[in-house]
């Protein structure tokens, strides 16, 4: 497990209430709230930056005409196969 080190931040009084309220009610520590708060945050900016990576490669390099005829074919044939077909 990592090191944990103390902190200090500065609210805004009205979002410390509602941060205190939150905690309340789920029965957590403010510390923990802004750490789940921060890892949610950091993990949603990493799937932002991977979607972003992957419509700017998808730009660079779009499908051809052949690959998306292969795709609707593979598709069909599976989906034929399925029992509720």
């Amino acid at each position: 497990m990592s090191k944990t080190v103390k902190i200090a931040i500065s609210l805004p009084e009205e979002l410390l209430h509602a941060v205190e309220g939150e905690c309340r009610t789920r029965g957590e520590t403010r510390s923990g709230f802004f750490r789940q708060a921060a890892e949610h945050l950091l993990s949603q900016q990493r799937a932002q930056k991977a979607v972003t990576r992957y419509v700017e490669g998808y730009r660079q390099q779009p499908e051809t005409d052949e690959e998306i005829a292969l795709a609707h074919q593979l598709g069909a044939t599976v989906l034929t196969q399925e029992p509720w077909s």
